[in-house]
């Protein structure tokens, strides 16, 4: 099984940023079957909301999907996209905005990534 982990607002639609979505929609699939999915809230990124010492956001956002192997989001900062790679999740830059829709295309192989939604910094 693996576990794909999807930028989310409503457990439908896949957000447009990953920073600001509110929650995960993970979702474990086989081979071309979809099994369990849970949603999980994701922690919210506030620009200037650093606390010395603290953890980065982005990193606390990565790591509440360290169980997963895939992130399928619509956008995110050059900085977070570096922690997921580092993390080694496959990311996967999309401008579809159907979550089914993104499942479907993954599983048939034929989701594509588009680096250019990485925002700099």
């Amino acid at each position: 099984m693996t576990k794909i982990a999807i930028t989310t607002d409503d457990g439908e639609t896949i957000s447009s940023h990953f920073g600001q979505a509110r929650y995960f929609k993970v979702v474990s699939i086989g081979d071309r079957e979809q099994g369990s999915s849970e949603m999980r809230e994701k922690a919210l990124h506030q620009h200037g909301q650093a606390v010395a010492g603290a953890v980065h956001p982005g990193q606390a956002m990565v790591d509440a999907i360290s169980d997963c192997q895939v992130l399928i989001t619509g956008g995110m900062g050059a900085p977070v996209y570096q922690r997921a790679l580092a993390k080694n999740l496959q990311v996967i830059l999309t401008g579809e905005k159907k979550i089914d829709r993104a499942l479907e295309s993954y599983q048939n192989g034929t989701l594509a990534s588009d680096e250019r939604r990485i925002h700099m910094h």
